[in-house]
């Protein structure tokens, strides 16, 4: 068993097929089915099932794939340690952060990153939070944007900047001509949220029930952009993070009385990381960018 071998393994597991899997290898299919049948005799275990039509990997054989997947990504974190030794700031950063915050912070962020670490070649991921953590805990991701406090024992964190939330109506609501909210304002008030899995319908939801707001059950948004739209449109009031506020006509975004609600965004990374000193780097830089 060799590291190619792994290779040609993961291929026919992906792609279901020895044709595409060969393509993908580039070698020829009856020459990837030899390797494969080899691994087998090898290992004295069937990895895959074979019909006419289609491969399927065996229920031991989804161990062994998930196996050989983990035993690559280490000898690409060899290569990259070895790598980051030379230069700790040239590289790939794969760099995350979940929708609601991605879409206003990435484009103050990005000309700083490329400004003063020009040597990185930097790869952003905008997912959920739960899709975040997974990826920090199988390695494909170096670091990441969240929600504070984040309660993983494999991970080390920075808390950044506070951004607080603010009420955004439309100009023709009755709340509209308000100062400032009062909690006792939104007694009885239903509000728009995001859909499941994102971290900012929590926070929301934490403040429905501190004030007595509830949600609007009819309607649900995937983004703060079209939460905003139904504000505009008269649909009903949202809660909107500060750094994605913006002046525009048609709607007013107004300030919550002390203590205002609002969301702790700090950095995350593994622990075991070897980009120590490119993260201190970006920390740097995201609190300038928080602050334009």
């Amino acid at each position: 068993m060799n590291l190619r071998d792994l290779h040609y393994l993961i291929a026919v597991a992906d792609l279901r097929s020895f044709v595409q899997a060969a393509d993908r290898c580039c070698i020829s299919q009856p020459t990837l089915s030899t390797q494969i049948k080899k691994l087998e005799d090898e290992l004295g275990i069937q990895i895959f099932e074979r019909t006419n039509k289609k491969v399927l990997p065996t229920e031991l054989g989804e161990q062994i794939v998930a196996s050989a997947r983990r035993i690559l990504k280490e000898q690409d974190n060899i290569k990259e340690m070895a790598a980051t030794a030379q230069d700790p700031l040239a590289g790939n950063l794969r760099f995350g952060a979940f929708p609601t915050l991605a879409t206003y912070l990435f484009p103050q962020l990005v000309p700083l990153i490329k400004r003063d670490l020009p040597r990185i070649r930097l790869i952003l991921v905008e997912e959920k939070t739960e899709q975040l953590l997974q990826q920090l805990r199988s390695g494909q991701m170096d670091c990441a944007l969240l929600a504070m406090p984040i309660y993983e024992d494999f991970l080390e964190s920075r808390v950044l900047f506070d951004d607080e939330f603010l009420l955004a109506v439309a100009d023709t609501h009755p709340l509209a001509a308000k100062p400032q909210i009062e909690q006792h304002d939104l007694n009885g008030e239903h509000l728009l949220l995001l859909d499941e899995g994102h971290c900012l319908r929590g926070h929301a939801l934490q403040i429905c029930q501190t004030v007595g707001a509830e949600e609007e059950q009819d309607v649900r948004a995937t983004s703060l952009e079209t939460l905003r739209q139904m504000v505009l449109a008269g649909t009903g009031i949202t809660f909107m993070p500060r750094i994605a506020v913006r002046d525009e006509p048609g709607i007013r975004y107004l300030p919550f009385a002390a203590p205002a609600p609002g969301r702790t965004i700090g950095l995350v990374w593994r622990k075991t990381s070897a980009r120590g000193a490119l993260i201190q780097q970006l920390i740097g830089l995201i609190a300038a960018a928080s602050k334009h």
